[in-house]
């Protein structure tokens, strides 16, 4: 199974379960992930939820090596199904904590910006690697990244690509704590006992008023990024990152 779903004590512990792909996610996980976070919302069992990855990666993105290889038509479909996990993830009407270790990369950084807090160990990193591939930044990652730092910053981790650590996240704001890499489970799982075990129908409603905060919303968003990532799609450029990040050397971009 590539998305594992454990519960125990109103704590449901979603993993990612690829370890020998640091968690990327294939096409058939998008909507595994999907179905599970929309079935969690109804869940009266699970009063908080924990999303993590299995092995040494939180997850490493979307599977490069399925990219590239569609029209129009199916890439509108595959960045649908990117998109219905991700809303599915962000309308979740629980208390959700990413519990970060190693890369969480394109579409896996957005996932553990789409939870309400994110435990990581020392040696998880956020990078926003699309431009890597050619391709603008999905899973929400604009409305997301802008939430968390402001325009200025997140166009700044955007347009670079650069890694950022968890130290420096915490720094930010993004990350509410760190913790040592052995301890990362325990960490989190105390953290989501503690909400479990407190007023978890209150909280689910201030969920609801903090993303009321938020205009444009995230759906608005959602389909400007569609038009955006399916045109880019076609280009030069994402096929050259394609085709350099599978023979492993640096891409040649034309800006076409």
């Amino acid at each position: 199974m590539s998305v594992l779903v454990t519960r125990k004590n109103g704590i449901a512990t979603v993993t990612l379960n690829r370890p020998d792909k640091l968690n990327a996610l294939s096409g058939e996980m998008y909507h595994e992930l999907a179905d599970t976070f929309t079935a969690l919302g109804t869940d009266g069992e699970a009063r908080c939820v924990i999303v993590t990855g299995a092995g040494r990666a939180f997850c490493a993105g979307g599977d490069v090596g399925s990219m590239g290889n569609y029209d129009v038509v199916a890439g509108r479909q595959r960045s649908l199904s990117h998109q219905r996990m991700i809303k599915a993830l962000h309308n979740l009407e629980k208390p959700v904590i990413a519990a970060v270790r190693g890369p969480a990369a394109g579409i896996g950084a957005s996932i553990a910006l789409a939870c309400d807090l994110i435990v990581a160990s020392e040696t998880a990193y956020l990078l926003m690697a699309f431009k890597k591939v050619g391709v603008p930044p999905d899973g929400g990652s604009v409305f997301l990244l802008a939430q968390h730092l402001g325009i200025a910053r997140a166009k700044e981790l955007v347009y670079t690509a650069r890694k950022l650590p968890a130290a420096e996240a915490h720094a930010m704001g993004i990350v509410m704590k760190i913790v040592p890499d052995d301890k990362l489970e325990d960490a989190t799982n105390a953290l989501a006992a503690e909400i479990a075990a407190s007023a978890t129908y209150a909280l689910q409603l201030a969920k609801k008023m903090f993303q009321a905060m938020y205009v444009p919303t995230l759906e608005m968003l959602l389909e400007m990024e569609n038009l955006a990532v399916c045109g880019a799609r076609l280009t030069h450029d994402h096929r050259e990152g394609v085709q350099a990040f599978l023979e492993k050397r640096p891409p040649k971009f034309l800006g076409r």
